[in-house]
């Protein structure tokens, strides 16, 4: 299971039981702000935008929760200056990771995120580091069992998919990210059950790892997401299922 699809497994089997619900909401209101601020308050025609509306509903967050959010970003309610700032480096077995943030203040940010790293046995890179490693790209995870291959290959590349590739129990389907939300309606629209669907970093070249690192890699992971500042965690890490099975197991 390729690195950004079993991360985003992890998340939301820990989202089910996740009491953190505030910071998980403060962390969706921060994207939506920005969003707004960089693109305007329209979804229609801000895309950025449409999707941390998107990821907020998925997560039950109040309707007024989300206008607040778009109207802080657009100036009607004043609200704290909030920047993106992404952070690079490496993670154990030389794992290249990438993580997303959202900030008011860089330095503290910076300097906490280092040290996260850190102790998880990573290392804090430079700007450019590992950014080169990953490409941005709509991901849409379908379980197989649920649907023929050539039927979801046909509805997935007439909607404007770029690719749609077997791992393990599920089809996963890679597509630029202006046509997401095309390809999520297609498969909508054809009843096809969708696992997953989310805007992420994919990485150009996956490292295949062992039980050992996985383990401590996913354990900076979860380090690194659960800062407040960070809305997003990625790694170049590939793992099989039998083996992220047996990570799960050890907690």
């Amino acid at each position: 299971m390729s690195g950004h699809s079993h991360w985003a497994t992890i998340k939301r089997q820990k989202g089910a039981a996740d009491a953190k619900r505030g910071q998980l909401f403060s962390k969706l209101s921060r994207a939506i702000i920005i969003a707004a601020r960089l693109g305007g308050g329209d979804p229609e025609a801000n895309l950025k935008l449409r999707y941390a509306i998107e990821k907020a509903r998925e997560a039950s967050m109040p309707k007024e929760n989300i206008e607040r959010a778009i109207k802080k970003g657009t100036g009607e309610l004043e609200g704290e200056t909030i920047e993106e700032a992404t952070y690079e480096g490496y993670g154990p077995g030389g794992v290249a990771i990438l993580v997303e943030c959202t900030t008011d203040n860089r330095n503290r940010s910076s300097s906490e995120i280092r040290k996260i790293f850190e102790r998880g046995g990573g290392k804090m890179g430079s700007q450019g580091s590992v950014a080169w490693m990953f490409e941005r790209k709509g991901m849409i995870v379908v379980p197989a069992a649920a649907v023929d291959e050539d039927q979801l290959l046909e509805v997935a590349l007439d909607a404007g998919a770029d690719d749609l590739k077997r791992t393990g129990s599920n089809y996963e389907i890679t597509c630029d990210p202006t046509r997401f939300q095309r390809v999520q309606e297609a498969l909508k629209a054809k009843k096809i059950p969708i696992t997953n669907a989310e805007i992420t970093q994919v990485a150009k070249n996956p490292v295949d790892v062992d039980p050992e690192t996985a383990h401590k890699v996913l354990k900076l992971m979860e380090a690194l997401d659960e800062h407040d500042d960070v809305q997003n965690v990625y790694s170049s890490m590939n793992i099989r299922e039998e083996i992220l099975a047996e990570v799960a197991a050890r907690g």
